[in-house]
């Protein structure tokens, strides 16, 4: 697989995420003040592979708009690669910036073939600026390689439109683009969760299988708490926009979906109150 684009100061660093102090607030000064980011610090090392759970609204998605650059935030830094990416825009760490959302329908474009979103997404990450014309026959049989990969069929289909594909597909081939080029950083907002429960676990299956095979440095929102303890090397979990629990090795591998609620409890001083997170665990 080709290497993401280098950083902006072309240094060969290892891919490593660190965030310092990171808060932000929306709004403030208003009746709407709400502070979605307080003090986040986080490493994240080479090839780790971390889920995050919590409540809605505990700032999951907000840490991953952080990192990806939808907004700047208000204290602290942001480095990727021993790069400081604190002020660069979000287009610029898309380069090296893999992200996946729940909705299906975003992250492809439906009115393109699947190669030619292949194509662009190659593109981008490369860092290449040829226009579409410009891809090679080679590049083509990459596609079609990593397509037949995903066991769908796809390799079959490259010259159809997107919006022909269902979610699961659309899904599977947004992941594909994701990391067609190594991403320095993966970024996964429960991007299973739209899909019916057989393809979701297929997803799911494609996901281990990449970020394994590429080893993908990864973070993980989910609200299933069997796969935040199972899926990854380390678990973290999320509250008032702060991260009150981060779980890795030993001490991770013996917990039960039972212990990580009392330990949250404990943590955050009150009981987890999203009733999806609560009924994921409940059904183990």
């Amino acid at each position: 697989m080709p290497a993401a684009a280098p950083l902006p100061n072309g240094k060969g660093a290892a891919e490593i995420l660190e965030l310092k102090n990171v808060g932000k607030v929306f709004n403030p000064g208003t009746v709407n003040e709400k502070k979605a980011l307080t003090a986040v610090n986080l490493h994240l090392a080479e090839g780790d592979f971390a889920t995050i759970v919590g409540s809605n609204g505990a700032g999951k998605s907000t840490l991953f708009n952080a990192i990806a650059g939808a907004f700047t935030p208000d204290t602290g830094s942001i480095t990727l690669a021993g790069q400081d990416i604190t002020f660069l825009p979000d287009y610029r760490r898309s380069k090296f910036i893999g992200r996946m959302f729940q909705d299906p329908l975003k992250g492809t474009a439906p009115h393109m073939t699947i190669e030619e979103n292949l194509a662009l997404a190659f593109l981008r990450a490369s860092g290449q600026t040829s226009p579409f014309s410009r891809i090679s026959k080679a590049d083509r049989a990459l596609f079609a390689e990593r397509l037949a990969a995903l066991g769908l069929g796809l390799e079959d289909r490259m010259k159809q439109p997107v919006g022909l594909l269902s979610g699961g597909q659309r899904q599977a081939l947004t992941l594909l683009m994701a990391t067609l080029v190594t991403p320095k950083l993966l970024l996964l907002d429960e991007h299973t969760a739209a899909l019916d429960p057989a393809t979701a676990e297929k997803v799911l299956e494609l996901t281990k299988q990449i970020v394994a095979e590429h080893h993908i440095t990864c973070l993980m929102i989910t609200h299933n708490m069997r796969d935040a303890l199972t899926l990854g090397n380390r678990t973290l979990m999320m509250d008032g926009g702060r991260i009150v629990l981060d779980i890795a090795g030993p001490e991770r591998a013996g917990l039960t979906v039972q212990d990580l609620l009392l330990r949250f409890a404990k943590q955050a001083g009150h009981d987890l109150d999203d009733d999806r997170v609560l009924l994921s665990g409940a059904e183990e």
